[in-house]
């Protein structure tokens, strides 16, 4: 018996209904971006190994998938650092490329790469997938779409701003009212491992800081003691677990423990300066919060950190981040170019909408009309007709056979279509058509030579 097929951990098939439902997401994301004024770029699904390794930190560079070199990769492997048994060793030897972890490092290749042909500030998006070496798990896949907006060469805070505006337009026009963008500054983090004097711990710090949220401040506590930095300088750094109050009373604690630090002090007034900003703008239904223990733990960000969380009440992890990463393109050997982006994580956003029953009805259905199928000479009148229809902008098919009435009909129920043609020998006849509104079961009769009273009709509903 022939083994019954399967995929891989972490990926999925996607139904005609819930391609229709991505395919909502992503035009909606991509109206906003446009308006926004960004242009699309796409590259390629795998990149060389050096151009991803070593940017996402050491946890992100296990979680990067490597692709084995074609043809007898295993022979350019010398005797002793195969019997080493290291795979860090052996995997530069069989491996040379690897899938895009993300879309933000591709975009840095890809802006030194063309540098010359890029006009400065340069504003894209991109929408592809990416891939992730993770444990499943609700949200979260190994095969994923990110939806990017990123602008390089404009180092003005107003373009963090824009950013947050984007967000509250994507999500409110999706009816995802109520999301929290939340609001850190990797200059504070710095500042506050400077002030604990674990400045050398940085990374370590951020990485555990960053899971607050989901493993809670004694599991972070032990991460962090784990890891080198001393019971003292957690101390130090306790405030950070209890900061309360207004967004101005937060900075206002954040100034008292970062009065030392001037690249803390930095932070705290670059926070400040689009905290007051987009309140004075407004927002449509986004909330805009500050989270000090925010810090995703990714080693390129270096300003703004940005993350947004669904509604109250939905179980999800963040369904969108980014952050300004000023020196990124310096590791490809362009130097100075200033960058911020923010992605929308495409999977989380569905989950979202599906859990809350906030995609459209529409969605659901494929077909305007579907007409039946009475033999060999109505049906190619019945083709006729539908090619007409579809010249019309009609979502129109024809049944392929002439089968029982009846699977014809199921099938037309099936696939939720409102209106079914009734095209048989007495309806060429008489040169009409009948119309048969599925919801209603009523029957309505149509001329052959004018179209337009029913394709009116369809298109009203």
């Amino acid at each position: 018996m022939a083994q019954k097929p399967s995929i891989p951990k972490g990926t999925r098939d996607f139904s005609p209904v819930e391609v229709a439902k991505r395919n909502h997401i992503i035009k909606t994301i991509k109206k906003h971006f446009e308006t926004f004024g960004f242009m699309p770029i796409e590259t390629p699904s795998f990149e060389n190994s050096d151009t991803l390794l070593g940017k996402y930190g050491e946890e992100g560079d296990r979680l990067i998938f490597k692709i084995l070199n074609s043809g007898d990769f295993i022979s350019k492997v010398d005797d002793v650092t195969y019997s080493s048994k290291n795979s860090s060793t052996i995997a530069p030897k069989i491996t040379e490329k690897a899938l895009r972890y993300d879309l933000t490092v591709p975009f840095a290749r890809y802006v030194v790469m063309h540098q010359n042909e890029i006009d400065f500030p340069f504003k894209r998006y991109q929408v592809q997938p990416v891939w992730r070496a993770d444990r499943p798990q609700k949200g979260r896949f190994r095969e994923f779409y990110q939806c990017d907006a990123d602008v390089v060469g404009a180092n003005s805070l107003l373009q963090e701003v824009e950013f947050v505006q984007l967000y509250d337009a994507v999500f409110t026009d999706l009816g995802l009212s109520g999301t929290t963008i939340k609001l850190n500054n990797r200059k504070v983090l710095s500042g506050i491992a400077e002030v604990i004097g674990a400045q050398h711990l940085l990374v370590d710090f951020t990485v555990a800081l960053d899971k607050l949220d989901k493993i809670g401040e004694e599991k972070v506590k032990e991460e962090m003691l784990a890891k080198g930095i001393s019971a003292t300088a957690i101390a130090k750094a306790q405030p950070l677990f209890n900061m309360q109050g207004s967004v101005a009373e937060q900075l206002d604690q954040l100034k008292d423990l970062l009065v030392t630090s001037e690249v803390g002090m930095k932070g705290v007034a670059e926070l400040d300066e689009i905290l007051e900003t987009v309140t004075e703008l407004g927002l449509k239904s986004a909330k805009l919060e500050l989270d000090v223990t925010l810090a995703r733990g990714l080693n390129y960000y270096t300003g703004a950190i940005f993350e947004v969380a669904a509604p109250e009440g939905v179980k999800m992890g963040s369904i969108g981040g980014g952050g300004r990463y000023d020196d990124l393109t310096g590791i490809f050997g362009l130097k100075d170019v200033s960058g911020v982006g923010i992605s929308f994580g495409l999977d989380r956003i569905y989950l979202v909408l599906e859990e809350l029953d906030l995609f459209p009805k529409a969605m659901e259905q494929s077909l305007d009309v579907l007409c039946l199928n009475f033999g060999q000479k109505e049906g190619r009148a019945a083709l006729r007709l539908v090619t007409a229809l579809r010249g019309h902008g009609l979502r129109a098919d024809l049944y392929p056979s002439s089968t029982k009435m009846q699977k014809q009909f199921k099938y037309a129920d099936k696939r939720n279509v409102p209106y079914v043609i009734l095209l048989g020998e007495s309806e060429i006849a008489q040169g009409e058509f009948t119309v048969k509104d599925m919801a209603k079961g009523e029957q309505t009769n149509y001329n052959l030579t004018d179209l337009e009273a029913f394709v009116t009709k369809v298109k009203q509903q």
